[in-house]
């Protein structure tokens, strides 16, 4: 009998799927994962880079807004980390990112509970929760404030994602954790998907200081919430994962003295920030012109993203590191990659 048992247990080599495994978060993940010994990991991105595949890990190429390549990807999959989406402040962008997230994210769960996959663990937002026009902390017993967040394209679908998950994954023996990080920032974003801000205050390209207020964590630390989260995240619970709550005013005055590039000294009253910031695209618009400012930017930056991670340290172990190596490491890694090795 015991041998009967080892060899079924064999013959099953049940794997983790990380859908979106080659962005900033994924990557990471995957890195982190590696590093612990862990032999069955599949990832599913449009392409696998090779590093990847040479230590080990299973290529699945594909999307998951197709039903025939979310079937193939989950085949003897014991766990998800779904992490495939699109980033974009652009309201333009919605059809996009619907299809991305909502539909997308049907597909998987639907291939998901028909493979029997016992686990999923769904990459979301700080954002469909903690966004305020006062600078309130919240945590995850606080309501979505669904009518802000639905102002911008990206947020209402992740919002609208975490309802399809929660719909489309429940049941006998299964478990969805919905992990929310805020901006996530460190070394390793070569899409600059999550950095741009950092980029953009690099390059001079930030025109005046908001009124508003953030909270990034280190994508290290919230790579490591995540793989705690495969073990310890409760059904149907979301967990925030950030390091700290600052004004924009003062993390502009952080990036600048561990930079040297000066910070914007230009103020603008909260009701005329994104007033001014519409006529100026208007205008550049109808010139033909990219505007030096995007007003759904300017109107999110003017509001506050302050929230309280004790439940994710209290549950899961989260732990984030200080937040001057986050930023220290952030302006190494672009200042090498994307500014000439800081020349600028």
């Amino acid at each position: 009998m015991a041998k009967a048992k080892a060899k079924t247990k064999a013959k099953v080599s049940k794997k983790i799927l990380i859908t979106g495994g080659t962005g900033f978060l994924g990557s990471q993940i995957v890195k982190q994962f590696l590093a612990t010994g862990e032999k069955n990991l599949r990832v599913m991105a449009s392409s696998v880079p090779e590093w990847m595949v040479d230590s080990g890990v299973e290529a699945c190429e594909g999307s998951v807004t197709s039903a025939e390549d979310t079937a193939r990807a989950v085949r003897d999959v014991e766990a998800i980390f779904h992490l495939a989406g699109k980033v974009s402040r652009d309201n333009s962008d919605a059809a996009a990112m619907n299809r991305i997230h909502l539909e997308g994210t049907r597909l998987l769960c639907e291939a998901a509970v028909e493979a029997g996959v016992g686990t999923v663990l769904l990459a979301s937002s700080s954002g469909t929760i903690a966004v305020r026009e006062d600078d309130e902390v919240v945590d995850e017993t606080f309501p979505s404030p669904v009518e802000v967040l639905s102002r911008w394209a990206y947020y209402g679908s992740k919002y609208y994602q975490e309802r399809t998950a929660l719909l489309n994954f429940d049941g006998e023996g299964k478990r969805l954790v919905i992990l929310n990080p805020s901006l996530l920032l460190g070394p390793g974003d070569e899409r600059l998907s999550s950095t741009k801000p950092v980029l953009d205050f690099l390059g001079k390209k930030v025109p005046y200081c908001p009124s508003g207020g953030l909270n990034f964590v280190d994508v290290r630390d919230a790579a490591a919430a995540f793989i705690s989260a495969l073990e310890k995240g409760r059904h149907q619970e979301k967990y925030l994962l950030g390091s700290e709550n600052m004004l924009f005013s003062e993390f502009f005055g952080r990036l600048e003295r561990l930079s040297g590039v000066k910070a914007p000294s230009l103020r603008v009253p909260k009701k005329w920030a994104f007033a001014g910031a519409s006529m100026i695209d208007s205008l550049y618009s109808n010139w033909g012109k990219a505007s030096p400012v995007a007003p759904n930017e300017v109107d999110q930056a003017e509001h506050f993203w302050y929230f309280d991670s004790s439940k994710a340290k209290e549950e899961l172990g989260f732990d984030a590191r200080d937040v001057q190596e986050t930023l220290n490491d952030t302006i190494s890694y672009i200042q090498k990659n994307f500014l000439g090795g800081g020349v600028f």
